[in-house]
């Protein structure tokens, strides 16, 4: 019980290493195959290195970063964006993995930032949730209450999930962080948040 959780974070990272080695070792290989056989050889000795993608990976994210802080870089990434967006194929995925990140990562963004409580899959049977919004457009145009968009994350794997929308008022807002509440999803309840804010849990008479 002492070792477990290191070895398994040693496990990923080395993992994550390992992967990052491979990807950039492929690149290697593929530019030692167009330069001559003098440079080639330097640059196959390179692939031998250990550690050495991760190195490049927080090289080119802190680049990108220092890069992208000013008028110019910002000016830059517009260019990416429309260059993107306007290729056949590529700009349908572009453009919805570029929505879904800026709406769950963005500073100012409402996503994944609340832990809720809320009735699932029947009534008086609970479940933590986590806030990603409101309903908006067409859909919102057909539900009468006002209502939260949730993710519902499975245990203990919490990358899969559903989405459902229900009525704001039979949602609980909780008091314990997003961290928190994913510990405690992850652990099958096993290990309980620090903060225990007591909450009145209401009752539903026609709860889907």
């Amino acid at each position: 019980m002492v070792w477990l959780p290191l070895a398994i974070t040693i496990w990923v990272l080395l993992w994550l290493v390992g992967l990052l080695d491979a990807v950039f070792g492929s690149f290697l290989s593929a530019l030692a195959a167009v330069t001559p056989e003098s440079l080639g050889a330097k640059i196959e000795y390179l692939h031998h290195i250990p550690g050495l993608g991760v190195l490049l990976v927080v090289s080119v994210m802190l680049l990108t970063g220092a890069l992208v802080s000013n008028v110019a870089g910002r000016w830059w990434v517009k260019q990416w964006d429309r260059l993107f967006t306007n290729i056949p194929i590529v700009k349908t995925i572009y453009n919805s993995v570029k929505k879904v990140s800026d709406t769950l990562f963005s500073s100012n963004g409402n996503a994944f930032r609340t832990a809720l409580l809320i009735q699932y899959p029947r009534s008086g049977a609970w479940t933590i949730a986590f806030q990603t919004g409101v309903p908006s457009g067409e859909v919102a145009s057909h539900l009468g209450a006002e209502m939260v968009s949730v993710y519902v994350p499975t245990t203990p794997n919490p990358t899969s999930g559903f989405f459902l929308m229900v009525p704001k008022s039979d949602v609980i807002e909780l008091d314990m962080s997003v961290d928190e509440a994913l510990t405690y999803v992850i652990s099958m309840g096993s290990v309980a948040p620090s903060s225990q804010a007591s909450h009145t849990v209401p009752s539903h008479k026609n709860y889907p």
